[in-house]
């Protein structure tokens, strides 16, 4: 099973059906442009390509930090509703910690909604652990 990094516009443009099932806000019309300008910040997206459909996706970076050190966080991890329960989460998920490694990272870091049980169950399966709590505040 590979994992490749969208590069091209039609790449990053066969992530959306998949990614829009975790971010429904999203429009398809502008999907590769912010996909793009987030590119431009160091945003990959990461895929597994089955039979000619996306079925996982993996938007992340690698940054730094006094907190941290080295790390890649994980913006968006997502398998396509229609074929979970098949390995695709878990294999994404080993090719990002491989990836992180061979950048040199000390961590991998994510953040989940507190709504999210099913992925929480997956991510402890993965052998993360609760670190710390995000905040947010809308502006």
């Amino acid at each position: 099973m590979l994992v490749n990094l969208a590069e091209s516009d039609e790449q990053i443009l066969e992530c959306f059906s998949t990614m829009s099932q975790l971010r429904p806000h999203l429009n398809k019309d502008n999907f590769v442009e912010q996909v793009r300008r987030q590119q431009k910040d160091g945003y990959e997206l990461a895929f597994i390509n089955v039979d000619n459909q996306v079925v996982a996706v993996a938007g992340f970076f690698i940054s730094e930090s006094l907190a941290h050190g080295k790390f890649l966080y994980v913006y968006d991890l997502v398998v396509d509703k229609n074929v979970r329960s098949k390995s695709y989460g878990k294999h994404i998920f080993e090719w990002l910690i491989d990836y992180a490694k061979s950048k040199d990272c000390q961590v991998l870091r994510l953040d989940s909604g507190v709504q999210r049980f099913d992925a929480h169950r997956f991510y402890f399966r993965q052998r993360m652990k609760i670190a710390s709590y995000h905040f947010s505040l809308s502006l």
